[in-house]
């Protein structure tokens, strides 16, 4: 790789772990992405988060189910267990949080300059053309994050409960604080379901909205 192109890749990782997104974009603009499929780059990241902690979740409730419905055995290990499966669901659900706030950062600078760059049309006829797709973009966009958003709003819902009954039991690992919460198991079941449906959803718009932004560079 050319010394230059080595030192603007390197510019580049810089910028994304300090967050100055902004100039992150800039410099990926340089390299030849458009922010349209920088967009769709981290639309794709993002489904891709959500399916993880989708997963993460599950198997996280499968072993919190394993704990209350302990019936012998290694309580100690099988209690670490579980304690390590949520926090995995936590550092899944900062990704989710993390790639959805990334998205947003493109969306806004794209959409800020298509609208600036509509005036810069002498065609009317192109100017229409165009305002009618940044329309329908912004439509499509709208859809699909709020999707995203109403599906990662339901992941804390989900892991507060399970958050207070694995700190209970660190400190309170006998049969007799195992009865105490077999209850919450159904309570967060119902929660994960419909969080699975959600984050189903949210994935299933994420798809349709990439699809349609690699249709139209076609």
């Amino acid at each position: 790789m050319p010394r230059l192109a080595q030192s603007l890749a390197l510019f580049i990782v810089m910028l994304a772990i300090t967050g100055c997104d902004t100039a992150y974009i800039a410099a990926m603009e340089k390299m030849g992405y458009a922010k349209r499929d920088i967009l769709s780059s981290r639309v794709k990241s993002a489904r891709d988060a959500q399916e993880d902690a989708k997963k993460e979740i599950q198997s996280t409730l499968e072993q919190f189910g394993q704990v209350v419905s302990y019936e012998g055995g290694d309580l100690e290990a099988t209690y670490k267990k579980l304690s390590g499966e949520l926090e995995t669901s936590e550092d899944s659900a900062k990704a989710v949080r993390k790639r959805i706030a990334d998205v947003e950062s493109v969306a806004d600078a794209l959409f800020s300059e298509w609208e600036r760059e509509l005036g810069q049309y002498s065609s009317a006829d192109l100017r229409r053309k165009s305002q009618a797709k940044l329309t329908q973009t912004r439509s499509r966009y709208k859809e699909m994050l709020g999707a995203m958003k109403r599906a990662e709003q339901r992941i804390e819902p989900v892991l507060k409960p399970l958050r207070d009954q694995v700190l209970y039991l660190k400190h309170n690992l006998n049969a007799r604080a195992l009865a105490a919460i077999k209850g919450e198991l159904v309570k967060v079941d119902a929660q994960v379901d419909q969080l699975v449906k959600d984050m189903n959803r949210s994935i299933a718009e994420a798809d349709k909205f990439i699809q349609s932004m690699e249709k139209e560079s076609d």
